[in-house]
């Protein structure tokens, strides 16, 4: 894994003077690039199978225990409605703490550590106010690629997902 400036400036004292720096770890979610505050993530796992759970959102792939932790595994490629992850030795399982709360997301691959100036971030393009988009941090181009940064605590917050209720099943008379 290697360290990348977002800004290639090459200039440790121009990168300091340049605003709030924080690092990121990027993922690639089929050939899309995205990012999370390192501060977040606790750990990185190779993929290992779920125990799938009764009821859960299409996203879930089911929980793990994590020396003695259950944790949600949640599959982002589904979430972001990309279609399913068939998981293989390449995928990867980033372990992210939310305040109390633990939980795994499931990428394809770890791609680098970014090193990124607050002020290098991008506004996300307005997407008529759909709650579905708050997640997004912002965009930041590394290289010639753009890397959509994601708040994984809103990504998953229960009040701005879509409604994933479970309808009662009807009584049999």
């Amino acid at each position: 894994m290697t360290t990348i400036v977002a800004n290639d400036a090459g200039n440790d004292d121009q990168i300091r003077e340049a605003g709030d720096i924080n690092q990121y770890i990027s993922f690639n979610v089929g050939k899309e690039l995205y990012a999370v505050e390192i501060t977040t993530v606790r750990e990185i796992k190779g993929w290992i199978p779920t125990t799938s759970l009764p009821n859960s959102p299409e996203y879930m792939r089911g929980v793990i225990n994590l020396r003695g932790v259950i944790v949600p595994v949640f599959d982002l490629r589904t979430r972001f409605h990309r279609g399913e992850t068939e998981p293989g030795k390449t995928h990867v399982v980033i372990i992210v703490k939310l305040d109390e709360r633990t939980i795994g997301i499931l990428v394809d691959a770890v791609s680098d550590i970014l090193t990124i100036s607050s002020e290098e971030i991008l506004d996300v393009p307005d997407q008529d106010v759909n709650p579905e988009y708050a997640f997004m941090e912002g965009l930041v181009a590394v290289e010639e690629k753009m890397v959509a940064i994601i708040k994984p605590k809103l990504l998953f917050d229960m009040d701005l997902m879509p409604n994933t209720e479970i309808e009662p099943v009807a009584e049999v008379a």
